[in-house]
């Protein structure tokens, strides 16, 4: 027993010590000690959530994980990362695609960082200063109806008169068709972009809700050909459908194929930092890249060397379109007005 002699000389050692106790626990998730995480996800959950699942199994690392809904997706994650600025809730952020990642950067709600499963990553795929990094990537392909002997090789063909009324396309004011067109007003003039443009009007190009649509309308052979994202081809073609995919603009002078990948990135102000570059490193992994290849989502690793099945090419055999990603960031918010008006809207 303590004598209340002895208490006096103690309760300053004790106070001390609880203390310490205290701003240890405190500290810990801050520096990353935490075996809880936060992620927001923009991928689909029927591929991610595997994923994440792994990560759990294989690090004890609990994932919290708050996905996209099917009406907000894309936004829904980018949105809610905004509105929690001053009191960032997530650890990491998974986007489908790296534009918004860009729109995250300027408005500096994410924080650098360079993972070592980084390196081997072909630069344009991701940002200069580690703000995110792309992994596993849908290219943006023409699928093609077996029936078509003289094949498109080139989005030009939506020019073609030799095409009219045998094109479709998704509404380019949603998903990956309005950064391919953003990243169209990047690599072209203005006037170049909009003139494709009005030519897809006069060659009565239809427009569908989505790329799934658009792929369903040509394997049914309503449509000859459309550009949508790789994984919408590879599942027909899984299925048995009768629809061909083709890389467009391949050739000595083609502008390439425009190439969308994931984007990781960790959240400036997260509170548990270490544990969310672990998280980070996994997404980056060549393990990762290998089973996104094989899942139904058929994604193309970014990695070197990764085996992909057989109805994708490697990344190093696609002829890719150099786009910065920053400057499609900024073409998509600029070219909203011209594609409302474009579509009537």
């Amino acid at each position: 027993m303590i004598t209340s002699s002895l208490k006096g000389k103690f309760f300053p050692v004790i106070t001390v010590l609880m203390m310490t106790a205290m701003t240890l626990v405190s500290c810990s998730g801050k520096h990353g000690d935490s075996k809880t995480i936060t992620v927001y996800v923009s991928e689909d959950q029927v591929f991610s959530e595997p994923i994440l699942k792994d990560f759990e199994r294989e690090t004890g690392i609990k994932v919290r994980a708050v996905y996209d809904t099917e009406e907000a997706k894309s936004t829904g994650s980018m949105n809610r990362l905004i509105a929690e600025q001053d009191n960032p809730q997530a650890d990491v952020y998974w986007a489908n695609e790296p534009i918004r990642a860009e729109v995250l950067k300027q408005k500096r709600i994410t924080a650098p960082y360079v993972s070592p499963n980084a390196k081997d990553i072909p630069v344009v795929f991701k940002d200069p200063e580690g703000y995110w990094t792309g992994f596993s990537a849908r290219a943006r392909v023409l699928v093609v109806n077996n029936n078509v002997k003289d094949k498109p090789r080139t989005i030009l063909a939506y020019m073609d008169p030799l095409w009219k009324g045998k094109a479709v396309i998704a509404n380019p004011l949603f998903g990956t068709t309005t950064s391919q067109i953003a990243a169209l007003f990047t690599i072209w003039d203005n006037d170049q972009a909009k003139e494709f443009m009005a030519a897809l009007k006069r060659n009565r190009v239809a427009i569908s809700t989505n790329n799934g649509e658009s792929a369903d309308f040509v394997a049914t052979g309503q449509y000859d050909f459309s550009l949508v994202d790789s994984d919408d081809a590879v599942n027909r073609m899984r299925r048995g459908q009768p629809v061909t995919m083709v890389y467009p603009d391949q050739g000595e002078n083609g502008i390439g194929c425009f190439i969308v990948p994931n984007a990781a990135m960790l959240i400036k102000g997260a509170r548990h930092p270490e544990t969310a570059k672990k998280l980070i490193d996994y997404l980056l992994s060549r393990e990762t890249e290998r089973k996104l290849a094989f899942a139904d989502c058929a994604q193309i690793p970014l990695h070197p060397g990764v085996r992909t099945p057989p109805e994708l090419k490697p990344i190093k055999d696609i002829k890719v379109m150099q786009v910065n990603y920053a400057k499609v960031a900024e073409k998509m918010v600029e070219a909203q007005p011209f594609l409302k008006a474009w579509m009537g809207l």
